[in-house]
């Protein structure tokens, strides 16, 4: 769903106003900074990014909801790659039906439905799909696979953006027009179905709780209930990392959300701008966190995710305090930030594996999708906040972030870490 966002045809009233950017697995809005400021196409626009977001947030809530509930159920049948072929197919029909919005205000709804279930099941799938980590690293190589699937992801996701960008610049597709909109649609149930396949092919099924008890799905509510209670009690460090991962996650995304809104309107990128920008930013991300996961091994996952958050940190308050430098330091800051996102994110999920008992692996998951959920309002919040107190000055949000992503990282500190495995 990432390569769809607000350039779909569902969200074009002014076709020429709204650009499209893609970073798998986020998506970003790029706003033409020349049209910008007309006051009553700011509010058209504004109303529909408003709506697109009260769609998300209700994916959110029924992804809190379900994911740790179904990934407790995958465990107990012993049928995470079940799982993760029902969601993926699911996730592919709204992919797929995107290719059939038509622009105009009629379609929008649709649009957003579209956007927000597909999100609701590909968050679940990923919580099978991480779950698979287990059957195909050892203790030793855990790091090391989880940093290798995270930055072919970036990669991937600089193959796709190239392409469709390709295709528009050489004239083979118009981007202002909703026909090129759909074939990205089309493109990208293609694309997800061809990358799926291998995984269905090759990777083994975790092994499933031995002698569970089969429940229904009302009753696996009060199992998580006792799940978390044994969490708390049997595998502490678990519990917490859940907690301070929430935060630091939240932080992480905002970085992506807001990223190019900070780009456009401080330091004037235009559309071009952002796609080279992001182009240059997946591919560092992408080299980063494959070279990571090999100290993820080394070091540990902990190491790795504490020297990444308080990188990020660093880099937002240098765009920040740095911002009269101009354009090329918010290159060279970008780019040093794009070394940290990557490895952050792989190196949690490896922190995850490392730390979860066996055949609690999807439980554990969907628990760990669920509390990115439920602190997935605070750095929008303090970013909002933070502009509000400074008179509408954008950059300002750039510090409500940093504020999110120094909570997450100092509460991480206190998250006892899991023990290497011996080399």
């Amino acid at each position: 769903m990432g390569v769809l966002g607000l350039g779909h045809p569902a969200f074009q009233h002014r076709p020429h106003h709204l650009r499209l950017g893609s970073q798998l697995p986020h998506q970003h809005f790029f706003l033409d900074p020349e049209v910008v400021g007309t006051a009553g196409e700011d509010a058209a626009l504004g109303q529909l990014a408003s709506n697109l977001g009260y769609g998300i947030t209700a994916a959110g809530l029924l992804i809190a909801l379900l994911a740790p509930v179904l990934g407790q159920r995958a465990d107990r049948t012993g049928q995470q790659k079940s799982q993760l072929l029902l969601f993926t197919a699911l996730l592919i029909a709204a992919q797929l039906g995107m290719v059939f919005v038509q622009p105009g205000a009629e379609w929008f709804w649709m649009g957003v439905a579209l956007i927000a279930i597909g999100s609701v099941f590909g968050e679940i799938a990923g919580v099978s799909y991480n779950a698979l980590l287990v059957s195909i690293a050892t203790p030793k190589t855990v790091g090391k696979v989880s940093g290798l699937g995270w930055g072919f992801g970036y990669l991937g996701g600089i193959i796709a953006l190239a392409t469709v960008v390709g295709l528009i610049l050489g004239g083979v597709l118009d981007g202002t027009v909703a026909t090129t909109f759909q074939l990205i649609a089309l493109g990208s149930t293609i694309w997800t179905v061809i990358f799926v396949i291998p995984i269905f092919v090759n990777v083994p099924e975790p092994p499933k709780l031995t002698a569970a008890e089969k429940v229904g799905f009302f009753r696996s509510y009060v199992e998580l209930g006792r799940s978390i209670m044994r969490l708390w009690k049997d595998s502490r460090p678990t519990f917490w990392f859940l907690l301070a991962s929430a935060v630091y996650r939240d932080g992480l995304s905002a970085v992506f959300v807001f990223g190019s809104v900070i780009a456009s309107i401080v330091f004037g990128f235009t559309f071009t701008d952002l796609v080279v920008f992001g182009i240059a930013l997946n591919l560092v991300a992408g080299v980063a966190t494959i070279l990571a996961g090999r100290l993820d091994d080394r070091l540990g996952p902990k190491t790795v995710i504490v020297v990444s958050v308080f990188g990020l940190v660093a880099c937002t308050l240098a765009v920040f305090f740095l911002v009269d430098l101009g354009t090329p330091m918010f290159w060279v800051a970008g780019l040093i930030l794009a070394l940290f996102v990557g490895p952050a994110q792989a190196a949690s999920r490896s922190f995850l594996a490392r730390v979860t008992p066996v055949g609690k692996e999807g439980e554990v998951f969907g628990l760990y999708a669920t509390t990115g959920r439920a602190a997935g309002w605070m750095a929008s919040l303090a970013w909002g906040v933070f502009i509000a107190l400074a008179a509408n000055q954008t950059l300002f949000g750039l510090l409500g972030i940093s504020l999110v992503l120094l909570v997450g990282g100092v509460l991480l500190l206190f998250v006892k870490a899991p023990p290497r495995a011996i080399r």
